[in-house]
């Protein structure tokens, strides 16, 4: 009698290993290899898209959603293999998704505003921009957040829903930029001598361009110096490097025609009882 019950499980065992055994090996084959394929087939699409010259920018999104739509895809057929009923079990993951949905509603938001910046194309991946209260370049745009590299090589990373709910300062975003520069001379200096030694730099600098014009004139009298506002035109790319040596060439002319830069000054008078 005993014999036989151990015969029966033993059987019973071997059947429920045999059947479901496969179905599970089935599955995490299905799993493991469509990740693989789906990876490749990613891949494959980011070169041609690289190839056709699509945005940077739009590839790396493209390339997270198809990503992402590929597992959900993979994940039904795994389960599928196991025999649940694909039709009921996408009902439940649509309600779960429904309930999980209103719990993230703020990283639906994100999602919501990674779409908005590919439409509207605020930025781009390569550009410099300042945005919540932050600078940097844009080095990768997902379905979450946008990721900046500042100047001194140090990650930001921003929820997209927070990045497009304030103002966005692009500053690559044009081929052109104007240089802003204010440089403050003694009121006793030659000032004409000073606009035509600031004019000679900028028209001996090679990477000033001749359009738009530059602009060198009084912008204001200030309490301890007359002020030249100076704004030439550079193209986006070279206006860091440019800014830093026509200051520097600015003040060496100004070294040698005598022209000073005046320090504050604050005179205090001192009155005398009796």
């Amino acid at each position: 009698m005993i014999v036989q019950k151990m015969e029966y499980y033993t059987d019973l065992a071997l059947q429920y290993a045999t059947e479901y055994g496969l179905k599970i090996l089935g599955a995490v084959a299905i799993f493991f290899i469509g990740k693989w394929i789906a990876r490749q087939v990613i891949k494959l699409m980011r070169h041609g898209m690289e190839k056709a010259h699509v945005d940077a920018t739009l590839i790396s999104f493209s390339s997270n959603v198809v990503y992402v739509a590929l597992i959900l895809a993979i994940v039904v057929a795994a389960t599928s293999n196991l025999g649940v009923n694909t039709s009921s079990f996408i009902a439940i993951f649509g309600a779960a998704g429904l309930a999980i949905g209103l719990a993230l509603k703020d990283t639906l938001a994100n999602v919501g505003a990674a779409v908005l910046i590919i439409f509207f194309r605020p930025f781009k991946v390569g550009d410099f921009i300042e945005v919540s209260g932050v600078m940097g370049t844009v080095r990768s745009i997902n379905l979450f957040s946008t990721t900046l590299t500042t100047s001194d090589n140090r990650s930001i990373i921003i929820p997209n829903g927070t990045l497009v709910a304030g103002n966005i300062i692009n500053n690559t975003g044009n081929a052109e930029r104007r240089i802003d520069m204010i440089f403050n001379i003694d009121y006793n200096d030659d000032l004409k001598l000073a606009k035509e030694v600031i004019t000679q730099v900028l028209e001996a600098h090679p990477k000033v361009l001749s359009e738009p014009p530059y602009v060198v004139a009084v912008g204001e009298l200030a309490t301890n110096s007359v002020q030249l506002f100076v704004q030439p035109w550079v193209l986006t790319q070279e206006y860091l490097g440019v800014r830093f040596e026509l200051i520097e060439a600015i003040k060496l002319e100004f070294d040698k025609h005598s022209i000073t830069v005046p320090l504050p000054q604050m005179v205090t008078h001192v009155k005398h009882d009796g």
